[in-house]
């Protein structure tokens, strides 16, 4: 490695030479790009080693457990600030001034309604439909009301899709949920913070007035925000390569939700609580512990662990301090939390699971907040959802500033060499 290069020596006598890409933070990344010339490319399924892009929005140091919003530590983030100044910061790079904060927030709470025809285009679907299905639908049919006056190449009209998906998120998610328990939909209130109107629309009946606890409203707040980027995770790395095709960013944002309701991903704390419902009472709690300790068990813990960090996830700390404070204002009488509280003081005192880093995970927490404040397990992805949704139009509009260039991974083909067609008939 001399300079800024590293030279790779192919076939013992064959030198390549590739550019070192240095970031601000964190690791170098080499330049393949010269390997095309070389009739080579590399192989690295899932990307795991793969630069796929550049990008100044989120940095996390997985060793050092640091997570980094535009240079910002994400508990600094969570503990000072509203999810709206959260989502300037990540749409713009900067905290904003007083003014241009005023605007925004301004901006946002005048995009929260919903078209009347997406209320009805709802009845179309069955009532226990998942919320997420109900989701992805709703989004992606968004497009076909704002797709004709939408220029993707232009930074105004991509600033403004992006306030639309940032107002518009939370009603059609608390739209979907009220169908899904055959409830009518609650209109937006723009007097309300960004945290405590979910909850509202989420929570409150049109028979009676609604008052939003601000124990809730925080946690709600703290969980958005907690929720807003992760790097290139899989969601993030679908809406950037939907939008490396010049896709309207509704379709993008649709896609990105798909994505993310795998339980590898953003439905990790779905697939947490129905674990503990299989558990279901403290007394068979050990039981379920040797399992997951038995390398022969398919049985796994969820909730437990991160395959990001090397060892603990810097959201878990935030929101297991928010976890207490809610189950401290609303009581702890549920089983199932009462499982989840056994299930945190075996992880923070056994050696099997200290000796691993085991640690309660961000979306271990959520799922006991969400819990307690009466949602159910089918929500709790839908609410990760809303907050990452910044992060997605983030990254869309980023790529879209930067040079767009299509997607486009290779392949190592395994299949048969060419052959000469023959009927079997």
């Amino acid at each position: 490695m001399t300079g800024k290069k590293a030279r790779l020596t192919l076939n013992q006598n064959h030198v390549v030479e590739l550019d070192l890409h240095p970031g601000t933070a964190g690791r170098a990344a080499l330049d393949i790009r010269p390997f095309g010339a070389q009739q080579l490319f590399t192989f690295d399924p899932g990307f795991a080693n793969t630069a796929g892009c550049e990008s100044a929005i989120t940095y996390i140091d997985a060793r050092n457990s640091v997570l980094l919003h535009r240079g910002f530590p994400v508990d600094q983030l969570a503990e000072h600030c509203s999810f709206l100044e959260v989502s300037y910061i990540l749409l713009h790079g900067e905290a904003p001034s007083r003014e241009e904060f005023d605007v925004f927030s301004q901006n946002v709470t005048h995009h929260t309604l919903i078209n009347q025809q997406m209320t009805r285009m709802l009845s179309g679907f069955r009532r226990d439909s998942h919320p997420m299905a109900l989701m992805c639908a709703v989004v992606g049919a968004l497009g076909a009301f704002y797709h004709e006056e939408l220029d993707v190449d232009n930074p105004e009209h991509r600033e403004l899709a992006a306030i639309r998906l940032l107002a518009k998120m939370p009603t059609v998610a608390a739209m979907c949920y009220k169908y899904s328990i055959e409830q009518p939909s609650v209109y937006p209130q723009n007097s309300l913070s960004y945290a405590g109107n979910f909850l509202h629309m989420l929570f409150a009946i049109p028979a009676e007035k609604y008052q939003i606890n601000p124990v809730l409203e925080r946690a709600m707040n703290r969980i958005l925000i907690l929720h807003a980027d992760h790097g290139q995770c899989p969601s993030t790395t679908t809406v950037r390569t939907a939008g490396s095709s010049g896709a309207n960013p509704f379709a993008c944002i649709a896609a990105g939700l798909a994505s993310m309701w795998g339980p590898l991903h953003g439905g990790a704390n779905e697939a947490c609580m129905r674990m503990l419902e299989e558990i279901n009472t403290v007394d068979r709690v050990p039981g379920f512990v040797n399992r997951a300790k038995d390398h022969h068990d398919s049985f796994r813990l969820m909730g437990f662990g991160n395959s990001i960090y090397d060892h603990f996830d810097p959201r878990a700390a935030i929101l297991r301090k928010t976890c207490h404070e809610v189950l401290s204002e609303l009581g702890m009488e549920d089983n199932l939390l009462k499982v989840a509280m056994e299930l945190e003081h075996i992880a923070m005192t056994d050696s099997f699971f200290l000796e691993n880093k085991l640690y309660p995970s961000a979306d271990f927490y959520t799922a006991l907040i969400l819990k307690a404040m009466g949602l159910p397990p089918s929500m709790f992805t839908v609410i990760s959802a809303v907050g990452r949704t910044i992060g997605w139009i983030a990254h869309w509009n980023e790529m879209h500033n930067q040079q767009l260039k299509i997607c486009r991974p290779r392949q190592v083909y395994t299949g048969r060499p060419q052959r000469n067609f023959a009927s079997r008939l």
